[in-house]
């Protein structure tokens, strides 16, 4: 991926994030007209419990090899994977951080090197 790319990706992320927040209760967003702010109005199991049936839907679509139901299903996860983060006061930018810190260390290096909870 160009850099370039990789940028837009970042931007499209933050554009996102930035639309979630209006949907907070806090920051005046209606239920009856969005569905992010219903997520946010009910609460985490609301969109923990999408995060969890999008998982699912991803490991199906990718099983059955749909290419097109593949990145449907993927980005109806990172979408509901966004209203988590934003509901917890995080941002894509944080994750992408995360992923440039790994970027390059072996996974099994990582993982040995996390902290036991």
């Amino acid at each position: 991926m160009s850099t370039e790319s990789s940028i837009e990706l970042s931007a499209v992320l933050g554009r996102l994030a930035d639309i979630l927040q209006t949907r907070l209760p806090a920051n005046g967003g209606d239920p009856a007209t969005s569905y992010a702010a219903k997520l946010f109005a009910k609460g985490p199991d609301s969109f923990l419990k999408k995060i969890g049936e999008e998982a699912t839907e991803l490991v199906m679509a990718s099983k059955d090899g749909q290419n097109d139901h593949i990145i449907a299903e993927t980005a109806d996860l990172w979408f509901h994977c966004l209203v988590a983060l934003t509901y917890y006061g995080l941002r894509p930018e944080d994750v992408l951080a995360e992923l440039a810190r790994r970027e390059g260390l072996s996974g099994l290096v990582e993982k040995a090197n996390r902290p036991q909870s």
